[in-house]
């Protein structure tokens, strides 16, 4: 606990130097690029401390839990509850439940060592044997292994008769760890072997050689050997075969008239000039998205302060990590706004993205059927990690007694996997991702990636998406730049910076004249794949805030349209900026509580008897409404 407080307290010191509380620019938006290098590696410490804490946290209460249900029952029930929670919680290596009278070696065991790791572990069991014989706690400090990072804990009982013993390796601080520094820029995006990818700086197009983790500012990702093509007029299949012979045709790709071509011998500028002859509505790389992890009643009196302070002592959640960990909820008014709304089951919320651990048990009950648009045979797994930390923060099932709360208690969240293991995904998957889950009834959409070309082709997806009246959100991106990211530049989608616990600006988040509003984003505790909860900084962790307030105002009030709802949104944001709309937080830090109370004072009775509106009708062109017939068969 005193290195969580520790840590938690060195942030925020380290913040007050960084944000200063003032009416003007951050400080932050000026700083060098070593200067926010430094940042944002600062930025990463306290995430991996923050996890490696909620790791340490979740571990003992489950011990915990376990001892008070199975004290007294016999041994091979106990057996058998090592063996579930060892299950449950595949990091834990090794579980012993011992008695006072026994040595470590005598007692119950779930789990094995490799000897050389074993061998490391004794003296740190016997300890933590001599401490809960005691009836004290125990947990060792961190220690390596064949590269992982590891520690023992132990937990007494209640009559300090018994105690459950543990090893536990925390495979989670090196994906936390590798994860943040491709969210967070700290590395130049990596080139692997799944991709050809080159970098072009997003408004010129021309060439840029990244060989430092700030000249990721402003550059956006590509398919070396490919183009995105939209005829003006279908292409006949001999037309088809002039273009195989005279570029070396690889592989392509049709959705509707659009088309993804491959090359084996051009690459992407000579196809988009050769493209020209064609007439084409457009040529364009393939590009790649990647992860980007007012208040009302002012003159309420004193006795309506203590009857809303009284409510939202009540509804504090019962989850175990929320109040130690969970800052953001009461940051931005949400425990005040579930007086008002706790979410609906009717509106779903569509997340695109990596996918998401469907198994995870803070998750499971809240999800509906998704879509993997990467592999469309496989579930819409989250591979990576950044989608499932996305939905805890949406929709975490709330008073279960276990991890951690989201912000909606009953809106169902839909997993579109468009982001591959790498964390990457195409114009293609993320277009097809955001069309799938408006087809299939998302009325509210969360895209925490980001690129910064502007593609036609997810463009056409995202107005798509609009027409049919979804709540488009999206992350603004973590390179401290004003230029414009997409798709949340995109004026049909609502953009979010992040902040931190002090509602200044995070030292990553992008901004401009496009930001719509601003969330917490700085060390978000959520949850992540294998029932496991980490905490992840990005202004991927500031929209899904945002996501959760736009499902709980249709759910206040469902009739409102994605306009009104997104209106809705920035007239009662919490003004903390320069005076009024700014480009570092739009129109503010979102406010829960004034949202919905402005939700439900919109509600009109007598719409609410009305019968049931038609879908709406899209605007694009016929080539749009031909390519979803195709997708989706109809």
């Amino acid at each position: 606990m005193w290195k969580y407080a520790l840590s938690f307290a060195l942030l925020i010191a380290f913040g007050a130097l960084l944000f200063p509380r003032n009416e003007g620019a951050p400080r932050i938006a000026s700083l060098s690029p070593q200067e926010e290098l430094k940042v944002k590696q600062a930025t990463l410490s306290q995430d991996m401390k923050l996890t490696d804490d909620l790791c340490r946290t979740q571990c003992s209460l489950e011990l915990r839990r376990v001892l008070n249900v199975s004290e007294g029952a016999p041994l091979e029930k106990k057996q058998q509850e090592l063996v579930a929670l060892q299950q449950q919680h595949p990091h834990m290596e090794q579980l012993i439940w011992t008695q006072r009278s026994q040595t470590v070696d005598k007692g119950i065991q779930a789990g094995s060592l490799p000897d050389a790791l074993r061998t490391m572990t004794e003296p740190k069991l016997r300890e933590a044997k001599q401490k809960t014989d005691r009836g004290e706690s125990y947990q060792s400090l961190p220690f390596q292994f064949d590269g992982d990072t590891y520690f023992v804990l132990g937990v007494p009982s209640n009559s300090s008769e018994t105690a459950l013993l543990g090893v536990v390796k925390q495979s989670i601080l090196k994906h936390v760890e590798n994860h943040q520094l491709k969210n967070l820029r700290i590395v130049t995006y990596p080139a692997d072997n799944h991709y050809k990818i080159e970098s072009v700086d997003s408004r010129t197009l021309r060439d840029v050689k990244v060989r430092h983790p700030e000249e990721n500012e402003g550059t956006s990702h590509y398919h070396v050997n490919q183009v995105v093509v939209r005829f003006n007029q279908e292409p006949t299949q001999a037309d088809l075969a002039k273009i195989d012979s005279e570029i070396g045709t690889s592989h392509y790709r049709k959705i509707g008239y659009t088309y993804i071509f491959e090359s084996k011998q051009m690459e992407a500028k000579q196809l988009m000039n050769y493209f020209k002859k064609w007439n084409v509505a457009y040529a364009e790389p393939h590009f790649l998205y990647l992860t980007n992890s007012e208040a009302v009643d002012s003159a309420v009196n004193a006795d309506t302060a203590r009857k809303e302070a009284q409510i939202s002592d009540e509804l504090k959640p019962n989850d175990t990590l929320y109040q130690r960990y969970q800052w953001n909820l009461p940051n931005i008014e949400t425990e005040q706004g579930w007086t008002i709304s706790k979410g609906s089951d009717q509106i779903k919320v569509a997340i695109v993205d990596t996918g998401v651990d469907i198994n995870h048990p803070d998750l499971k009950d809240q999800l509906i059927s998704g879509y993997n648009v990467v592999n469309t045979d496989a579930a819409p797994l989250d591979d990576v990690g950044h989608g499932t930390h996305v939905a805890g923060v949406i929709g975490a099932v709330v008073n279960n007694n276990i991890g951690v709360a989201g912000m909606s208690w009953y809106n169902r969240i839909m997993p579109v996997k468009v982001l591959d293991q790498s964390g990457a995904g195409s114009t293609y998957s993320v277009a097809q991702g955001i069309i799938w889950a408006t087809d299939h009834g998302a009325k509210v959409i969360n895209m925490s990636l980001g690129n910064y070309a502007d593609a036609n082709f997810l463009h056409d997806a995202i107005k798509y998406a609009y027409d049919h009246d979804v709540v488009l959100i999206a992350a603004s991106g973590n390179d401290n730049t004003e230029t414009p990211g997409y798709p949340a530049a995109y004026p049909e989608v609502f953009a979010v910076a992040a902040t931190d616990s002090n509602k200044n600006k995070a030292s990553f988040s992008n901004y401009g004249d496009y930001v719509d509003a601003a969330a917490p984003g700085v060390s978000i505790a959520s949850t992540y794949p294998h029932n496991q909860y980490a905490a992840l900084s990005g202004t991927s962790m500031a929209s899904p805030h945002v996501t959760a307030l736009a499902a709980l105002i249709r759910s206040v009030n469902p009739d409102l349209k994605n306009t009104e709802v997104m209106q809705i949104m920035r007239e009662t944001a919490q003004d903390i900026g320069p005076k009024g709309k700014d480009k570092y937080y739009g129109h503010g830090l979102i406010d829960v509580v004034a949202a919905l109370k402005r939700a439900e004072a919109t509600k009109n009775p007598q719409s609410m008897q009305s019968p049931q509106q038609p879908e709406p009708v899209s605007t694009l062109p016929e080539w749009t409404q031909r390519l979803l017939d195709r997708l989706w068969g109809r």
